[in-house]
Order: structure tokens, then C-alpha cells, then sequence
């Protein structure tokens, strides 16, 4: 009978480890030490709902976490702080970095798109090149205003 509690207490002490794991990897937290990083920036007219660490792409390929997103006082622009791995150490100054939505409502993240110089940005530099988040409230309002608006210059017509 003793063996059957501690071989249950076991099963289930595994099961906690196991969903607690799985939160960490979830939420993009780590238990492990983050391994060399340098910082690149980004300035947007709209950040959406783009999250502190939210990930970096590149290809596909999470390369860097969002680690900072304030308000640039003097361009009223959202400032992006970007850790990035340093061993992507080649990403050229001409890339373009977006927001960019994981499925129709998943996560927010940045995806940069690599450009064609052989220069790359050095540690602390801007993306010159940046696209803002869709919002999708906006889309829809501008899309049923677009549609009203046909729709009453028809009726005008009737007349």
C-alpha cells in the first residue's frame, strides 16, 4: 500500500513540474541565464499590442526579445528596445523591421526583413525602415465607413 502513495505522489509531483514547465515555455520566460545580447531600436507610429517579451524574428527564426517600448517625446513615436542574440550579429542597416501578427488574432511580435547592404547595424542603432501594426478595429471602421459612404452616394443618385 505504501509503495502505490509515494509511486501516486510521484506521478502527480511530475505532472506539477510538467504544466509548470509548459507555463514557462508559454509565457517566453526561461529558468536558464540569457545568453549574450546587444540592443537595436525601432520607432513606430503604432505598436498595437505589442508586449514586453514579445519576440524578435527573422525568417521565422525568434532571434531577440522586446525589452523596452516607451514614448519618444520629441517625434510622439513608440520607441522599441529590442535584446537581440549575439550571434545575429549581421543584419544589414537597409532591413525593415514590422509588427507583425502570429494567425488572424495571435500575438503581436516583430519580424524584421532582411534588406541587401553589406553593412550591418552595429550595437545601440535605429531601423531606419519600420511598418506599424494593423489594427484590426481599424480596418473594419474604415472598411464600413468606405461602405456607407457608397451607399448614400447611391441613394443621392436615386433623386
Amino acid at each position: 500500500m505504501r509503495t502505490i502513495e509515494i509511486g501516486v505522489g510521484a506521478f502527480i509531483l511530475a505532472g506539477v513540474f510538467a504544466l509548470v514547465l509548459l507555463a514557462l515555455k508559454v509565457s517566453g520566460l526561461s529558468l536558464s541565464s540569457s545568453s549574450q545580447t546587444y540592443e537595436l531600436y525601432a520607432e513606430f507610429d503604432n505598436v498595437g499590442s505589442l508586449t514586453h517579451r514579445a519576440k524578435v524574428a527573422m525568417a521565422g527564426v525568434t532571434i531577440g526579445r522586446v525589452v523596452g517600448i516607451e514614448l519618444n517625446k520629441k517625434t510622439y513615436m513608440a520607441r522599441v528596445t529590442m535584446a537581440i542574440d549575439g550571434d545575429v550579429d549581421n543584419i544589414p542597416v537597409d532591413s525593415t523591421a514590422a509588427i507583425e501578427t502570429a494567425g488572424l488574432l495571435g500575438e503581436k511580435y516583430i519580424g524584421i526583413s532582411i534588406g541587401g547592404a553589406t553593412e550591418f547595424l552595429r550595437p545601440g542603432e535605429l531601423f531606419d525602415d519600420t511598418q506599424s501594426a494593423i489594427v484590426l478595429e481599424d480596418l473594419i471602421g474604415k472598411f464600413m465607413l468606405g461602405a456607407v459612404g457608397k451607399d448614400d452616394t447611391a441613394s443621392d443618385d436615386a433623386f
